[in-house]
């Protein structure tokens, strides 16, 4: 009976990891990148944006935010990648965690910051890591 139980308690963190990342991956999807440069600008700042995004001028975070230009593509991946994952945070706890999360070191990432990994490309790593900070691990 304790197993029942037990297994009864972690359904609901495992589901909830699982609503979590469909949620915000539908968000991402539907979103200009305009819209998500102007996201994680408000939210993360310009230089912390152009830093996963590994470009040099910080107003060039602006820009992309305004619609003034648009970013490379794989600028655009990793800034889809950093929004997919601060709204899966941010879901799950508040906007101020999901901030915290993304730029404190993480021991999942051999205690690198997530946008430093992201920034590396490692989109699939960060994933993890935030689905298993939801699920409690």
């Amino acid at each position: 009976m304790a197993t029942t139980a037990a297994t009864t308690a972690n359904t609901p963190a495992v589901a909830k990891s699982a609503v979590s990342a469909e949620r915000a991956h539908a968000t991402t999807v539907r979103m200009s990148i305009a819209d998500i440069a102007r996201f994680l600008q408000d939210n993360l700042g310009q230089r912390l944006t152009a830093r996963i995004t590994n470009i040099n001028d910080p107003r060039q975070v602006g820009k992309w935010a305004s619609g003034d230009s648009a970013p490379r593509q794989e600028a655009e991946d990793r800034l889809r990648a950093a929004l997919q994952v601060f709204q899966l945070i941010q879901d799950a706890e508040s906007l101020y965690t999901a901030r915290a999360w993304m730029i404190g070191m993480n021991p999942q990432l051999e205690d690198e910051a997530p946008l430093t990994v992201i920034a590396e490309g490692r989109f699939r790593d960060v994933m993890v890591a935030a689905r298993a900070y939801v699920d409690g691990g």
